[in-house]
């Protein structure tokens, strides 16, 4: 339920610039970071330490350490909530280990609706670091229009990336040392 919560939170108290388009059936948002790190390196935090940098205000457990990537096509990004419950967030639909990770399905809140999402994670060598690119689309239907959550979703995962971010540079995710 917190990770509902985080998300609703969101919803009325940040405005991003990178909502590529939205409407009442669909959104695209994108965000694109410069990470002083190697790809695969970048690739290996992003699967492999997802509880280490992911925000814990974004779980239904409260704790990040309970997410896990398993990188492989039909593998999952879950989430255990303990006494035999846990949650799908998304499903691996593309790998290729320091280039792509590809994911399919409804992030948060947006599991409970009509919806499906195309999330995909690009990485690039640029200079001696890495630019990650965010993509996530998504379509279907929800009671109101789809575009009234382009801005939350955006706020939500653009926060994601900057912790990426900090990890994979400083090893912590937090923005205060």
């Amino acid at each position: 339920m917190l990770f509902c919560l985080g998300w609703l939170a969101f919803f009325s108290t940040f405005n991003q610039a990178e909502v590529v388009d939205s409407a009442a059936n669909g959104f695209t948002v994108q965000h694109s970071v410069q990470i002083n790190r190697p790809p695969q390196y970048v690739y290996n935090v992003l699967v492999k330490g997802i509880g280490k940098w992911w925000s814990p205000d974004h779980t239904f457990s409260g704790d990040a350490s309970n997410l896990s990537i398993d990188a492989r096509p039909n593998g999952c990004f879950c989430e255990r909530l303990g006494e035999g419950a846990a949650v799908r967030h998304l499903t691996v639909v593309f790998v290729s280990p320091g280039r792509r990770l590809g994911m399919s399905g409804g992030l948060g809140p947006l599991q409970q609706v009509g919806v499906n999402g195309s999330l995909g994670f690009d990485l690039s060598q640029d200079g001696s670091g890495t630019r990650l690119k965010l993509t996530y689309a998504v379509g279907g239907y929800h009671p109101g229009g789809l575009d009234k959550w382009a801005q939350p979703v955006d706020s939500v995962l653009v926060e994601q990336m900057e912790r990426l971010k900090r990890y994979s540079e400083t090893g912590s995710a937090d923005d205060k040392p």
